[in-house]
């Protein structure tokens, strides 16, 4: 700083050189731009910097903003006070500006109508204001308030709930200025004994004003708020609000694009009318899209609330909340609205929800205002999106999955990525040639129904790399997840079947058979398959896993079904084996083997099924059809109740070797249709053994068999454990299986 004798000295031998100038000097007249309130000339603050003062290291903030106002990013400003931007002035904030205010509730900046503030941050170098305390917590100070002179349900005009500004009005475009990467964080202090700051407020702001690129964090209060106004926001990021996330009311009429939403005490969105009239004009209309919020939600992750609006969202994704919608019983004019269509949501995603989790609370007559669909929120999902990164606090992607949707065809090698949280959409299917492999914990979400499936075709290989640990999982995308939300895993191979020379598969239209019976589609463990068997057509629907004419070359082992719709997993001939199966609630058969299926099955664990533990057949239209279905199974436990036998022989049957067979609460144990001519032949010639069978608490009017034939003598009763452990979870079926 120089010394003020110096200045003196300065001022005078400067007067001294004008009034030495003869009178036809031409001049101009020297300008003090050092004490003008601008940052002019070479300046690099505000009256300082250049040629003036060298600027301060730091700066108080407080008081009225009356003119043009620049802020210098090279001070770390204090706000101690109001800053209040009046009618006329103007206030900028340059990329990286700090400001950390002191002043508690007294703290906080606001722009009155007719006043404008720019705020130029970058990706790289938002503008931050946030607590000047050691150890930060919310509700520390105040907040950004914006008043402006746009439309809005609460009057004319009307005043701030902080601050005391007016707001309002009938310009439509009116123009506040420009928000751009924004940080605010610590808001919420309280004002009185009602009212609280949040960390951005908008009162009735304009069209004309550019809001994007906002984040609020760890406020006491709401994130975001817009209290009507037409103003739009675009890639706004609230995280940790005390109470709501973001929230809107008033007659807000603008847009919300790029909504990413975690960690708010209650609504991720709360969206109202008027919270005095829910019918007052005009109604809050707005249309949002791409928006994620990430639970716990302590009232909805959208709360649809007094009065409501005309709300249209779409690509909305929902994840860890027990409630989709929210709306209160007695609020007469949101369900009013809702059953008018007022309120519509397409592709809604909900992912990981709670366990008590609801669509909605609405208890009214219209609930199809939520369409489920594939989504991607504001950008990954879940994730942190793209856009938020470098400008932002608080966002970790180092746990989180990336989503990426698998549909099409695979005719090279392909291997996925544990790491991504895969969406099924469409048909996957693995070519001739092609190789997919799937390492251990990849997670494989269905949401494109009977059109969801993964095949592999003759010549195609699958590797499913699941571990004991860390299984492969196949399930359903839907929030509430059931039975035939997708189709399942089909695998087509060039082992023989007595269907012909080949076929086409069940489902898919995909060739399978031959000749080749140690043929090698792949290896697959520890996989679990989850609602599957969507209704292909009307006599046909998925398995969880479909094996056509699957080789001996080909691993199969520790594969569970769970809740299909269908049969759970089923041999359509070939020569595979399978080994350590689960199948648990299966809408049809539980396991099934039919078409000339010559491998064999041990450790299979059959629970819940509505039909058959186990239909084993040789050919539904030929039952004499070679090659005939051979197998040898061993270790099997099916436990019941039961709707069609613990074995059903049908079709012909087959040869089976049966040993070590427990059963538990089944009322039948060998299933025979009277006019199965081949299956009775067969039981005659002892194709059939089962030796020893256990029948364990059985169902009350229990038959071992209803056969009616001669030979009775197939069945050996004898105690054994089945799959392991009887009717209980065998050992080796710990930490990959699910439904115990």
């Amino acid at each position: 700083m120089r010394k003020k004798t110096a200045l003196i000295m300065l001022v005078l031998t400067t007067v001294t050189w004008i009034s030495s100038c003869s009178s036809d000097d031409n001049s101009p007249p020297m300008v003090d731009t050092c004490s003008n309130g601008k940052q002019d000339g070479d300046e690099t603050g505000v009256d300082c910097g250049g040629s003036c003062d060298p600027c301060k290291t730091s700066n108080l903030l407080a008081g009225e903003i009356t003119e043009d106002v620049t802020l210098d990013a090279t001070i770390e400003y204090e706000l101690t006070g109001a800053y209040i931007v009046k009618d006329g002035g103007k206030l900028t904030i340059p990329a990286g500006t700090v400001i950390k205010a002191s002043g508690g509730t007294s703290a906080y900046i606001a722009v009155a109508q007719g006043g404008q503030i720019f705020v130029n941050g970058t990706a790289d170098n938002p503008v931050v204001m946030t607590s000047a305390k050691a150890n930060p917590a919310p509700k520390d100070w105040g907040g950004l308030v914006i008043c402006g002179k746009a439309p809005t349900n609460v009057g004319a005009t009307a005043t701030s709930e902080v601050a005391d500004l007016t707001y309002g009005g009938t310009e439509a475009g009116d123009n506040s200025g420009s928000i751009q990467y924004l940080r605010v964080e610590y808001t919420g202090a309280t004002f009185n004994g009602t009212k609280e700051f949040n960390g951005v407020s908008l009162f009735g702001v304009g069209s004309g004003t550019t809001f994007r690129y906002v984040q609020s964090y760890n406020g006491g209060d709401d994130g975001i708020e817009f209290f009507g106004g037409t103003v739009n926001g675009e890639f706004l990021v609230s995280l940790n609000s005390g109470d709501d996330s973001i929230d809107f009311a008033d007659g807000w009429a603008g847009t919300g694009s790029n909504w990413y939403i975690a960690g708010g005490q209650k609504a991720g969105i709360e969206g109202s009318n008027n919270g005095d009239n829910g019918d007052a004009s005009p109604v809050t209309n707005v249309t949002l899209e791409n928006i994620t919020v990430v639970g716990p939600v302590g009232e909805g992750a959208l709360f649809y609330k007094e009065g409501g609006g005309d709300f249209t969202i779409d690509n909305f994704f929902i994840s860890d909340v027990d409630l989709g919608v929210k709306v209160k019983d007695g609020d007469t004019e949101a369900a009013v609205r809702l059953e008018a269509d007022k309120l519509v949501m397409t592709n809604v995603q909900f992912v990981d929800v709670e366990s008590e989790f609801a669509y909605t609370d609405y208890t009214g007559t219209n609930t199809d205002f939520i369409q489920e669909g594939s989504a991607t929120g504001a950008g990954n999902g879940a994730a942190a999106p793209d856009w938020a990164s470098g400008w932002t606090v608080g966002l970790d992607n180092s746990g989180s999955q990336k989503g990426e949707a698998l549909s099409g065809e695979v005719t090279g090698e392909v291997t996925l990525d544990a790491s991504i949280a895969y969406e099924l959409t469409s048909s996957y299917i693995v070519k001739d040639g092609g190789k997919l492999t799937i390492p251990a914990g990849t997670v494989i979400k269905a949401t494109g129904g009977t059109s969801s499936y993964i095949a592999v075709a003759q010549g195609g290989q699958i590797f499913v790399n699941g571990t004991s640990d860390n299984p492969v999982v196949m399930t359903s995308g839907k929030a509430i997840p059931a039975p035939k939300d997708w189709g399942g895993l089909v695998i087509c191979g060039k082992a023989p079947t007595n269907v012909g020379e080949t076929a086409t598969s069940e489902v898919a239209d995909l060739t399978y058979g031959g000749t080749a019976a140690d043929d090698n589609s792949g290896s697959i463990q520890y996989l679990r398959v989850e609602y599957t068997g969507a209704t292909f057509n009307n006599t046909k629907e998925f398995n969880g896993v479909s094996l056509f004419g699957v080789g001996s070359g080909t691993t199969f082992e520790y594969v569970q079904s769970y809740n299909g719709g269908d049969d759970g997993i089923e041999f359509f001939g070939g020569t595979v084996s399978g080994k350590y199966l689960v199948s648990i609630g299966s809408g049809d058969d539980s396991i099934d083997f039919a078409d000339g299926w010559t491998g064999n099955g041990d450790y299979w664990y059959i629970a819940g099924g509505a039909k058959a533990g186990i239909e084993g057949s040789n050919n539904g239209d030929n039952g004499d059809a070679t090659p005939v279905t051979t197998t040898t199974l061993s270790n099997i436990s099916v436990v019941g109740p039961v709707g069609e036998g613990a074995l059903y022989f049908k079709e012909g049957g087959g040869n089976f070797t049966i040993t070590n067979f427990y059963t538990s609460g089944v009322d039948l144990g060998v299933k025979v249709k009277d006019s199965d001519t081949e299956a009775g032949v067969r039981l005659e010639a002892d194709a059939l053994s089962i030796n020893p069978m256990q029948f364990d608490s059985p169902a009350d009017g229990f038959e071992q068999t209803d056969y009616t034939g001669a030979n009775q003598d197939f069945i050996t009763v004898g105690d054994n454990t089945g799959a392991g452990n009887g009717a209980a979870k065998p050992d080796w079926a710990n930490g990959w299986t699910t439904g115990f």
